[in-house]
């Protein structure tokens, strides 16, 4: 939201002095002036060509019931000014932002993709033998459209199947049979959120408002009740605590239809359609029923969980704490011991540069990664999970890479994780 803020307010571009190089954004319209929507039809035609205009200008629904359109959809405020001509006087977020807003606004007002989809049946069968029917299918592109400036990334499921488009067939064309490859499918759990799915679900189930998104991920991970793990959300104890406690005890409240109406009806506010007064009595008295109730029937949450040590210093068991910063090590005997030790998850890898363990670290932005625990002496750190199987190659350590791969940190060589499942089994 704060680079957004500085391409809103201005930039310095060279000759051209400051410019605001989008509109307003904090606002959740859709709505764009003819005016802009004209100079954007006419841009796409002069760089990409004719066919890449489509024959009536596109407009959008707004998403959300009392969408902000007051003001326009977050936009460039000139077309003409393409990223690469202002990225040399913008930050590295800067041009990135921008160029989002760009690609996106460009694509918007262009043609449509097409795709050639091609299905085929096979009539798989030995010699006077029934046989069986197999069905085949992929798709071509034929037209970029809007595909030619911006494409969505695809953010979940990297382990979806790349489907190979199929060669030129006709019928009764006769085909070898090269082998059978048995697979055997489970159903997957839902994906874990990354920031872009959480906000996309909070999005559509009408919690919340752009301007709001970014506290909220923030929020969650600053109180340690999830933390990232490969750019995805996982749950901390305290938040599985704190969860618990919230949908026991305040059910209707931590509801998401509860949420999505509770901004209904403060929108209705803003709209002067309703009366702030009585909408909070009726909010605040059935909610402090609940909070007496609560008050009485939670019990004290203890925190520590045994360390699996004992103190240095006076013997006593060592139990495990949350405070400020997160976990850490402390003696059950404060106040009158106050040893302290740092937490650390050992993952059972050895640090490749001296040999001591590599551990779980969290960085001041909550981001997890992995370093020596032998730190500050051994500065070794990686932000790919550790794998217990050493280097085919070279016998360092292998960490958890993209894409379904496992790669060396010191030789760089590459090897699929399905490879080294059985034999990371064997070792546990």
């Amino acid at each position: 939201m704060a680079v957004a803020q500085q391409l809103y307010e201005g930039l310095a571009l060279g000759e051209e002095g400051s410019v605001g190089l989008v509109t307003y954004i904090r606002t959740d319209s859709t709505r764009v002036a003819a005016s802009a929507i004209a100079q954007v039809r006419q841009f796409i035609a002069g760089n990409y060509g004719e066919e890449f205009v489509p024959p009536k200008p596109r407009h959008f629904a707004k998403k959300t019931k009392w969408a902000q359109e007051a003001h326009e959809a977050i936009r460039p405020t000139e077309v003409s000014r393409v990223p690469q001509h202002v990225k040399q006087f913008l930050s590295s977020d800067q041009c990135r932002l921008y160029e989002l807003i760009w690609k996106r606004m460009v694509a918007s007002q262009m043609s449509s993709a097409s795709y050639d989809a091609t299905s085929v049946k096979i009539g798989a069968r030995l010699v006077q033998q029934p046989g069986y029917l197999l069905e085949a299918a992929s798709s071509i592109l034929t037209f970029p459209g809007f595909l030619a400036v911006y494409a969505e990334a695809k953010d979940e499921d990297e382990r979806r199947e790349v489907v190979a488009p199929l060669p030129q067939l006709k019928e009764n064309d006769s085909l070898a049979y090269w082998g059978t490859f048995p697979e055997q499918h489970f159903t997957q759990p839902p994906p874990r959120y990354t920031e872009a799915t959480l906000v996309r679900d909070l999005e559509q189930k009408g919690i919340g408002r752009p301007s709001t998104y970014a506290p909220t991920l923030s929020v969650i991970q600053e109180r340690d009740y999830v933390r990232k793990r490969a750019g995805r959300f996982f749950p901390t104890d305290l938040g599985e605590i704190v969860n618990g406690i919230l949908t026991q005890h305040f059910p209707q409240i931590v509801d998401l239809g509860f949420t999505a109406r509770m901004e209904e009806q403060l929108d209705e506010v803003a709209q002067g359609q309703q009366e702030w007064v009585s909408l909070l009595r009726d909010f605040y008295q059935p909610f402090e029923d609940m909070l007496h109730k609560a008050s009485l029937d939670v019990d004290k949450v203890d925190m520590t969980q045994p360390a699996g040590e004992t103190c240095p210093n006076c013997g006593r068991p060592m139990v495990i704490k949350l405070g400020r910063f997160g976990k850490f090590v402390a003696c059950s005997g404060y106040p009158e011991c106050k040893t302290t030790k740092p937490f650390l998850v050992r993952t059972g890898v050895a640090c490749p540069q001296c040999g001591s363990d590599l551990v779980e670290k969290v960085t001041k932005r909550k981001r997890l990664f992995y370093g020596c625990s032998n730190y500050p002496q051994c500065k070794f750190a990686t932000s790919y999970r550790p794998i217990s199987v050493p280097c085919p190659e070279c016998g360092k350590l292998l960490v958890s890479y993209r894409r379904g791969l496992a790669k060396c940190v010191v030789c760089g060589y590459q090897v699929a994780r399905s490879e080294l499942e059985s034999v990371e089994a064997e070792r546990e």
